[in-house]
């Protein structure tokens, strides 16, 4: 095999498909990337068998052929070789030399033959989305999943299609975010549980243009990303997923309208004098007119007040800061509403659309005097 293509091209498409390779593995196979030219173009691919990427780089080959590369010892080259064409050259005992202006790097690979390719899985039903909307709706609720595998469908986000409606659902036992975002068509109904790690990369990958498109299908036991030259195929999570709707409720004995950023940046200062694992809540007193924010441990005490808008009754509720503030982070609207029954009941902070949904529980606490 021979081949020369640029720099940054190599390292695009080495730096997208590394996503998929394993940390740790008993099949070093596992560990490589696959370069295969043999259909005619440059095909690179990595395949942990949960998740599996490949993308197509522009690259002129001069010989056919197919070698599997250590993916770590390949980028690293490949990054730290000059912005120039780069060639690489293989031979029959998998020797691979890889050359850029006067840097010349030999490696052995291994057999393609051995290497996991991806599954061929056939494409029925499929979205069309902007990559724009996929990378947001991700960072939008991402940071609500589990990272403890008890509960696998936890460490996932369902994604339901109703008619020309995409519902994105996160979870982790103590807090749930939904998106519902509108789609350009109408598709038929399905729901499957798409693991976090794979939404992750994906939303590493993608460039986030509004003007480029993202294909996903939707399989059995996969779910299929294509965009740019590039196919990301995942396993689904197998299962039921929670009955999110029995979780959220419109009754509430408490409103309170406030500016978003003013929150945030109060709670945050707040944080200041918690030390990382410490689990002091943050205690807000909401009142006519203002709500105040306390917080003491064993740092210091702090308290704050802010201006609000009140419907209803007087509240006294402690949650985890951190919880608040991811929630907070990602919601793009200068004013945001927040929703509470009592200090035991979940509050929900949600826009009149229902573009967005963020239920958060409560946390006991002591009074801060």
């Amino acid at each position: 095999m021979k081949f020369i293509c640029s720099k940054a091209n190599l390292l695009n498409g080495v730096q997208t498909v590394s996503k998929a390779v394993p940390n740790k593995t008993t099949m070093s196979i596992l560990e490589c990337i696959l370069v295969d030219t043999t259909k005619g173009n440059i095909t690179l691919t990595a395949n942990d068998m949960e998740l599996g990427i490949e993308t197509v780089i522009e690259g002129d080959i001069l010989e056919a052929g197919i070698i599997a590369l250590d993916a770590k010892i390949f980028l690293d080259i490949v990054r730290k070789l000059p912005d120039n064409d780069i060639t690489i050259e293989t031979d029959g005992n998998y020797k691979t030399t890889i050359t850029c202006e006067k840097a010349k790097f030999n490696i052995i690979g291994k057999s393609g033959d051995d290497f996991s390719y991806l599954p061929n899985i056939e494409r029925r039903e499929s979205i069309n989305i902007s990559q724009f909307t996929l990378k947001e709706v991700v960072r939008q609720t991402i940071f609500s999943i589990s990272d403890n595998d008890n509960n696998k469908l936890m460490t996932g986000e369902l994604f339901e299609i109703n008619d020309n409606m995409l519902k994105v659902v996160s979870l982790d036992g103590h807090r749930i975010s939904i998106r519902n975002i509108e789609l350009k068509n109408s598709y038929g109904h399905r729901k499957v549980v798409v693991p976090g790690k794979t939404l992750n990369e994906i939303s590493k990958i993608i460039s986030g243009d509004a003007d480029k498109m993202i294909e996903i299908f939707f399989a059995d036991k996969h779910i299929i990303f294509e965009f740019d030259n590039t196919v990301v195929v995942s396993r689904l999570i197998e299962g039921e997923y929670f009955r999110i709707d029995q979780m959220l409720s419109n009754d509430y004995e408490t409103k309170v309208k406030m500016n978003k950023r003013e929150l945030l940046e109060c709670i945050d200062r707040a944080t200041l004098l918690i030390k990382e694992g410490d689990k002091k809540p943050i205690i807000i007193n909401i009142l006519d007119g203002s709500m105040e924010l306390k917080i003491n441990s064993t740092v210091g005490s702090m308290n704050e007040e802010i201006d609000i808008d009140k419907e209803g009754k007087d509240l006294m509720i402690g949650f985890n800061p951190k919880f608040l503030i991811d929630a907070l982070k990602v919601i793009e609207d200068e004013e945001i509403d927040i929703y509470l029954v009592n200090s035991k009941a979940p509050c929900f902070i949600r826009d009149a659309e229902g573009k967005y949904i963020y239920l958060i529980l409560p946390v006991n606490f002591t009074t801060v005097s």
